[in-house]
């Protein structure tokens, strides 16, 4: 190898070495886009969304035929349609979390869990689509719809007190209501009992429901909220 040529070969690896060192190296890959909770969807404008916080689902059976026991769930959602002024416009998507029962008994509660009664499991919650409204009295009216239980839907009629409102609580308007239906528990395969020596059983057939339904949607016109603190 001639002097030359070596000195040709050494220039070209330099110059590479410096080309290389002056190079910025890249920059580092974005972090993903924090991922917020998805968009609510927007209410229609007979919308109304039903406030889990402000809404109950009760029920009363009878205990060794001689009192009554009480009971609840914890979660009530879904949507109520109302034009704000006739009890016709009403309908009603009620959804309860089966899993939420609560007698105020854990042995009893988680024996309503079990295959013998609710079968959590398998069906999560009971649900409530109504299909007409029967007119009553000022404040009253009859509500049917499919009441679907232990995977059993059956047609029941709710006697329902309302609707009163809509009340403009300043960021929503807001509607209630009262619904009372009492059902034989047998016809959704919730048979379970046990006989006593009175000749009676357990637990009654009959069940007593009621819901307590509070429904709201934005108000258009009200005020921003104020900043929260290090805004």
């Amino acid at each position: 190898m001639t002097f030359k040529t070596f000195s040709f070969t050494t220039a070209l690896v330099l110059a590479s070495a410096v080309a290389y060192a002056q190079t910025p190296p890249p920059a580092p890959a974005a972090a993903p886009a924090q991922q917020g909770p998805p968009p609510q969807p927007v209410l229609g404008p007979n919308e109304w969304n039903i406030d889990s916080n402000h809404s109950t689902a009760g029920f009363t059976v009878t205990h060794l035929m001689v009192s009554t026991v009480p009971g609840s769930f914890g979660k009530v959602s879904g949507k109520i349609t109302f034009d704000g002024k006739t009890a016709s416009s009403i309908a009603a998507d009620v959804t309860i979390d089966a899993t939420t029962i609560n007698t105020n008994n854990e042995k009893r509660d988680a024996h309503l869990k079990s295959g013998d009664f609710f079968e959590v499991a398998k069906y999560p919650t009971l649900t409530f689509k109504s299909k007409k409204v029967v007119p009553g009295a000022a404040g009253k009216f009859k509500l049917v719809g499919d009441l679907t239980m232990h995977g059993v839907t059956k047609e029941v009629t709710f006697d329902v007190e309302g609707p009163t409102g809509p009340v403009n609580a300043g960021r929503n308007f807001v509607v209630g209501a009262t619904a009372t239906t009492t059902v034989n528990r047998s016809d959704w395969g919730l048979t379970w009992n046990r006989a006593i020596e009175a000749g009676g059983v357990t637990v009654s057939d009959a069940v007593k429901i009621t819901l307590g339904i509070e429904a709201n949607k934005p108000n258009p016109n009200a005020p921003p909220p104020p900043p929260r603190p290090g805004q």
